[in-house]
């Protein structure tokens, strides 16, 4: 269950029924989103300078700037949710920074009334190294090598794709991800996005180190069909 005070909460909801291939062209299916995420988080690069100083002179994070980069983070989740960060819905995901209640990925970050100061100098890079240790471990890192003068760049995989790519083979032969795994990759997606929050600022409160898992543990049974007209309880 996540931690109910933490600033940052993501929400899941699993799906009852999943497509047995869907998954296999999800990877095109998304990429309209990821076009528009790319130049979203390009401006959530300039917001983040801009939230810098205004914390260290004032203290806060101005508003419209806050909601934007919470907006991008919510529809970053739901894409992540969608796609191959969790495989968790076959629903499209909306283009819209607003929190959308019905859709099963849900993200809220509770606006702060005031920011350290001097702890915006050092959180996102110094404080957050141990975190960002294991987000790269968690969602992968790239690094470069030189062969002959020329340089590669090998992309190697974090413990949440080797989790869904199992997920993803089991769903195909047997139209089920299974419980524990997707309340196991919720989880650790939950800990990347908190670990999100911290380092852009949103916060000061530091990341738990700790796996909090999805608190769906089944997924939610459809509702019972009404009766058919002239059925006698």
């Amino acid at each position: 269950m996540q931690t109910p005070d933490y600033p940052v909460r993501v929400e899941a909801a699993p799906a009852v029924e999943a497509s047995r291939g869907m998954w296999l062209v999800k990877w095109l299916l998304a990429l309209p989103h990821v076009i528009v995420l790319f130049f979203l988080w390009v401006g959530v690069v300039v917001v983040s300078v801009i939230a810098f100083f205004a914390i260290l002179v004032t203290g806060r994070y101005p508003r419209p700037l806050f909601d934007y980069t919470v907006g991008v983070l919510r529809w970053s989740w739901r894409v992540q949710y969608y796609a191959y960060t969790v495989l968790g819905t076959d629903r499209y995901p909306p283009f819209t920074f607003e929190d959308v209640p019905d859709y099963p990925a849900r993200l809220h970050v509770d606006y702060p009334e005031h920011l350290s100061r001097g702890l915006v100098l050092v959180k996102w890079w110094l404080l957050a190294i141990p975190q960002y240790v294991v987000v790269a471990l968690l969602s992968g890192w790239s690094t470069t090598h030189t062969v002959q003068g020329t340089d590669y760049t090998v992309q190697y995989p974090g413990l949440i794709s080797v989790l869904v790519l199992i997920g993803a083979v089991i769903l195909l032969f047997t139209a089920t991800f299974p419980t524990p795994l997707y309340q196991l990759v919720v989880g650790l997606n939950r800990w990347v996005l908190r670990v999100s929050g911290y380092a852009l600022l949103l916060t000061d409160d530091y990341p738990p180190f700790r796996l909090d898992m999805d608190q769906a543990a089944q997924p939610t049974a459809p509702p019972p069909a009404p009766p058919s007209p002239g059925t006698t309880g």
